[in-house]
């Protein structure tokens, strides 16, 4: 297997790691092919409950590949490579287990359109964030016209689009790009304990409903929202996870929730 993204498995939590460290992770064909390989593997697998993205090195994700890009602009490069994946950038909205990014340092251009397709995202202090299209002569790219919008207004999306500027962890904590924002030492270490919290005490079948319905609802009205959440409560009421949330609570114990997958 190509060592373009790791994965580690352990307490209910994998790990991915966009691992190009010496180009700051840029994104190639190569990378995102096996990235989104490695999700639905992780979707298929009793044994993952969370998953947790981050980068090797000083980077998340820097952006698409500058060489890749000359070679696109100049038509040189392998039609295959580009198109080789029919998966869109938006692929990770549909894993239905919750994927949470730790945005260990830059993150630019499609870098960014990832950790926004994550669903949850902790970002270090220092790490520095920007749209960066409009300064590459590009447009708002992959789907962050639809996702920056919805998670910061219209005006504070356009200003990040159009000015390409960067922000750091603190303002993207600040304007609501980020959850978090945490010393870069303890970036990844509190990711993944929120992850394993996740793991341990929150039933899978719960979460995936949940993120579904989240994602769904952004384009439903609010009837139409409310008549699908009072279905699946009632499909809830008689489901074992249910009984097992009310049995674990009642006897101070970790719920014993069934997984996905496998």
């Amino acid at each position: 297997m190509s060592e373009v993204v790791l994965r580690e498995i352990n307490d209910g939590v994998a790990l991915l790691t966009l691992n190009r460290p010496d180009r700051l992770n840029a994104w190639t064909a190569e990378m995102g092919q096996l990235y989104f390989d490695l999700l639905e593997e992780c979707a298929a697998s009793a044994e993952v409950r969370v998953i947790v993205v981050t980068g090797a090195g000083r980077g998340f994700c820097a952006g698409a590949d500058m060489q890749e890009l000359k070679a696109l602009g100049e038509g040189d490069l392998d039609e295959v490579a580009v198109a080789g994946d029919e998966r869109p950038q938006s692929f990770p909205l549909s894993i239905e287990k919750p994927i949470i990014a730790a945005i260990n340092g830059a993150c630019a251009g499609l870098g960014l359109v990832q950790a926004l397709m994550c669903d949850i995202r902790f970002a270090a202090g220092d790490a520095k964030l920007t749209t960066a299209f409009a300064r590459r002569g590009l447009v708002a790219e992959h789907g962050i016209s639809w996702i920056l919008p919805r998670l910061l207004g219209p005006a504070r999306a356009l200003d990040l689009l159009l000015s390409g500027r960067v922000v750091l962890g603190e303002e993207a904590l600040a304007l609501g790009l980020v959850n978090r924002a945490l010393d870069h030492e303890t970036l990844l270490p509190e990711a993944l304990a929120y992850a394993r919290e996740l793991a341990v005490n929150c039933s899978p079948a719960s979460m995936a409903a949940m993120k579904r319905q989240v994602y769904a609802d952004l384009t439903r009205a609010l009837p139409d929202a409310l008549t699908q959440a009072n279905q699946l409560m009632g499909e809830s009421f008689a489901a074992p996870d249910f009984v097992e949330g009310v049995a674990s609570f009642l006897e101070r114990r970790e719920p014993r929730f069934a997984p996905l997958g496998g």
